[in-house]
Formats: structure tokens, C-alpha cells, sequence
């Protein structure tokens, strides 16, 4: 299971957006452009699945058991604390040739060719032959083979990371990338697989390995891991306290733990009179996703429907998208039961997975979608969720067209790559990658052309 991450930054209250005295609602089509910060780098490659491809290279504070047990229970956390010893090496003690190697290696197993070179395993072993037939005197020349060999696939997505890059993918505030990890049981349990070196949770006593129990007092075993990091997160300096165990044999012990980084609400809103002041909407704006997307999100559907809202705007205009899981929960809060998210596809394209709403809808008022060329990724999962299964109509431009999901493997010595790992296609099985999506109006339309719209599109779905 992977853990979703992201770069955070400064607190900012969940915002509704002040009514200026002279504004018609169809204005909100001509919403000026903000200016893109960032190269292709920092744009529209976020729509990111983290994992690990080994732990972090840190030191420990589970002891190994004693060698005179021999219970099954004590070989088995032997065992694991064996694995995790494996790990205690500083950085710089991993060779330089064993970096290149396992960014090769998450290559070889992960990667997914979406250009028309058409990416082999003989060119990629000929490339590692190539690499490695030379001593590598230095960890930078090592960083700087990796970019070079990333590079050479020709895909814009897959790029090297370097040690401070990575810690930019901190979504919890405080430093520590979860994992959903079986439990015993059949369920799961979250395990600290991924921690930054002097961070916030590891000066303050979390280690490598250790199961986080609970936080704030709030028991979170069988929780997803985004659950949990959206948990950890709050203003810049306040304090947030876990339960962790240590190890799989270890201590429970209670840690405080001040948080240094957090993500900034995404979300604005405000309610809008329509037609002549019979009608309200609700119009939100999501500006990314990140891990306070879909919390900030429902206050304030809460809020609009408590102020009377009849009718939602989500305006996702230069939206580039985000945490993938972020999009797919959002999209989640629209759609009935069963109703298809998305299906993602790996290297392999007979594999593919559905991803399915698990609830009813938080909202069930028609929906307009707002779109522009500047709407990706994430942004797009959620626009055909809801266009495909009719709670939508989208409005705008045709979107910008990133259908692939990108996936970060940390490696031994604090670095990492982003690797594209799969692609993802409408509940109609429409590739988005490089086509994007066409929106059902250009203007802005009535709102009995929309109900109309919507009710046309269930009858021919459903019958």
C-alpha cells in the first residue's frame, strides 16, 4: 500500500470568498488567469501515489530481543527488528554504485513507457551495463548519473529528487510518510516506513518502524494512511500527540510532537442569488488537492447548504491537480454507491483496477463543474467522475489532458525518484492522457439547462 504525500506550506483558514456590490454569477467564467509559479517540475506533476522503496537510513530505538528467546512471537519481531537494523546505516555508508543501482531497479519493476519510444528491458539492462561499468568516486556524480539515466526515458514526469527535494513530499506536518501495512487481524495498521532526518517526530522520539496508534487520542487502526496524515496536520508550531509502538515487541509510549509544516486550505466559497435572488448557489473553488482538499471541502458544502444553497458551483480552473487520492475522495463525496471513480492501469494492460464510492453523496443538488486548459490531473479525475455519472456538467474550456500517475520511492540514502507508474481513464474508459476532456457548454448556462442536461443523461444511463 502507498502513503500519500505532499509539499505543504503556512496555515490559512478555510475562506469564504467576499461578495463584491457589482458581481453577475456568469462572470465567474472570466476569473482571471493566475500565473503559473514553477517549471513542469513543480506544475502538473503532482497527482502522486508515494512509496517506498526501501526505508530511510536512520537509527533505531527498538532494541534487538534477547538472544535466549526463542518463543515464535520473539522470532518473529527478531525478525522484523533485523530488517529494520538493515536500515541503520548513515547515508553516506551506502556506496554510491547501490544508489544507481536501486533507482535503476524501482525503474526496471515500476516504470510505465506512455511515449511512443518504447521502453524495453534489454535498452534499460544495456543502460545499467553502461552505468555501472565504472567506479563512482562521489555521491554527487551518483545524483547526477540517476538524472541522466531518468532522463533518457524521455518522460517529462520521471525525474530525480534530491535530499531536500523529498522533504518538500511531507503531507503529516511533522516529518513522517505512513504505510498501510496488514495487520493480524485482516485489517491494517500504520507503520512509519519514511522519516526526515532531525524533522519534528524524529527529534521528538519517533522511530523507524514504530505503529502509530492513535493521535490527538483518536484511535486510528484501520484507518488509511491519509486519514491519519489529514489528522496530524494543524497550525504551524501547535502540538500534536501520537501513540506509537515501538517495533513490533516494543513499548507504547505517548509522544508530543510540534508540527513545522502544514498545507494551505484550498478551498473558497461563497453563496450566490440567481435569478433575480430566487435561487442561491453555492459556488466553491478548489485550488489544489492536498491533504486538507476534501476536510475543508465538506465544511463548506455544510456550510452553503445550511445557508440555503439549491444549486453547487466547483470551479476547478487552473486546478493542476495534486494527491490523486485527494481527487478520488472529493469525487467520492458527489456519487452514489457503486458508482465508478475511475479505473487505473498499470505496465501490464490487462490488469486494470476500478475504484468505486463506498457512500452515499454528501450532496445531491445539480452541480456545475467549471473547466479550462489549465484543469489537470487530479482535477480531471474528479471532473469525469462526476460528468460520466451524470451528477455533473462541465462548463469551460477543454482541460489540459494528464492522465498518468506518478509514484516516489525514497531511496537508502535520503533521495528519491518520481517514476510514471500507471495512467488513469474515465468511468466511460476514456483515455485523458494527451486528449483531456471537452466540456458540455463554452458559456456559462441556464440552470434549467443544466437539470435538463443531467436528467436526459441518467435516463440514457440508467434507462
Amino acid at each position: 500500500m502507498r502513503v500519500v504525500l505532499c509539499n505543504s506550506a503556512s496555515p490559512s483558514p478555510l475562506t469564504p470568498i467576499p461578495k463584491p456590490h457589482s458581481y453577475s454569477f456568469p462572470t465567474i467564467l472570466n476569473w482571471p488567469h493566475k500565473t503559473l509559479v514553477g517549471a513542469l517540475t513543480g506544475a502538473l506533476s503532482f497527482s502522486l501515489l508515494i512509496s517506498s522503496s526501501s526505508s530511510i537510513a536512520l537509527d533505531s530505538a527498538s532494541l534487538p530481543p534477547s538472544p535466549s528467546s526463542h518463543s515464535p512471537s520473539a522470532d518473529y519481531c527478531r525478525q522484523d527488528d533485523d530488517t529494520e537494523a538493515r536500515f541503520e546505516n548513515a547515508p553516506e555508508l551506502v556506496t554510491n554504485e547501490a544508489i544507481v543501482e536501486e533507482a535503476w531497479n524501482i525503474v526496471n519493476d515500476s516504470f510505465l513507457d506512455s511515449s511512443s519510444r518504447r521502453w524495453s528491458s534489454d535498452f534499460w539492462k544495456q543502460k545499467k551495463e553502461d552505468l555501472l561499468g565504472t567506479s563512482i568516486q562521489t555521491r554527487s556524480k551518483a545524483h547526477d548519473i540517476i538524472r541522466r539515466m531518468l532522463a533518457s526515458l524521455g518522460d517529462p514526469y520521471t525525474r530525480f529528487l534530491s535530499p531536500d527535494e523529498m522533504a518538500r513530499y511531507d503531507m503529516t506536518g511533522i516529518g513522517i510518510n505512513l504505510r498501510e501495512v496488514p495487520d493480524d487481524n485482516g485489517g491494517v495498521k500504520l507503520k512509519v516506513l519514511g522519516l526526515i532526518l532531525d524533522g519534528p517526530a524524529h527529534a521528538a522520539g519517533v522511530r523507524q518502524g514504530d505503529e502509530i496508534l492513535s493521535v490527538n487520542g483518536m484511535d486510528v487502526r484501520g484507518k488509511s494512511a491519509f486519514e491519519a496524515s489529514s489528522l496530524l496536520q494543524g497550525p504551524n508550531e501547535t502540538f500534536v500527540t501520537l501513540e506509537v509502538k515501538h517495533g513490533n515487541c516494543g513499548p507504547v509510549q505517548s509522544i508530543e510532537v510540534q508540527r513545522q509544516l502544514v498545507a494551505r486550505t484550498p478551498v473558497f466559497y461563497r453563496l450566490e442569488k440567481v435569478e433575480n435572488g430566487a435561487a442561491s448557489v453555492g459556488y466553491m473553488r478548489l485550488k489544489e488537492f492536498n491533504a486538507l482538499a476534501r476536510k475543508d471541502l465538506i465544511i463548506a458544502m455544510k456550510r452553503l447548504q445550511d445557508m440555503g444553497a439549491k444549486f453547487f458551483v466547483l470551479d476547478l480552473r487552473d486546478n493542476l491537480g495534486g494527491l490523486v487520492q485527494a481527487g478520488i475522495e472529493i469525487a467520492k463525496l458527489f456519487l452514489n454507491e457503486g458508482e465508478t471513480v475511475t479505473y487505473t492501469v498499470g505496465r501490464d494492460p490487462q490488469y486494470e483496477k476500478v475504484i468505486t464510492a463506498e457512500a452515499a453523496p454528501l450532496i445531491t443538488a445539480p452541480l456545475i463543474v467549471l473547466v479550462n486548459n489549465r484543469t489537470a490531473s487530479a482535477s480531471e479525475i474528479v471532473a469525469t467522475a462526476l460528468h460520466d455519472n451524470c451528477r455533473a456538467v462541465l462548463v469551460g474550456q477543454r482541460t489540459f489532458g494528464k492522465g498518468l500517475i506518478q509514484s516516489v520511492f525514497e531511496l537508502h540514502d535520503g533521495s528519491g525518484v518520481v517514476v510514471t507508474i500507471g495512467k488513469y481513464v474515465t468511468p466511460h474508459h476514456m483515455d485523458i492522457n494527451k486528449n483531456g476532456i471537452e466540456p458540455d457548454f463554452r458559456e456559462f448556462p441556464a440552470w434549467s439547462e443544466v437539470t435538463q442536461h443531467l436528467a436526459r443523461c441518467n435516463m440514457l444511463q440508467h434507462g
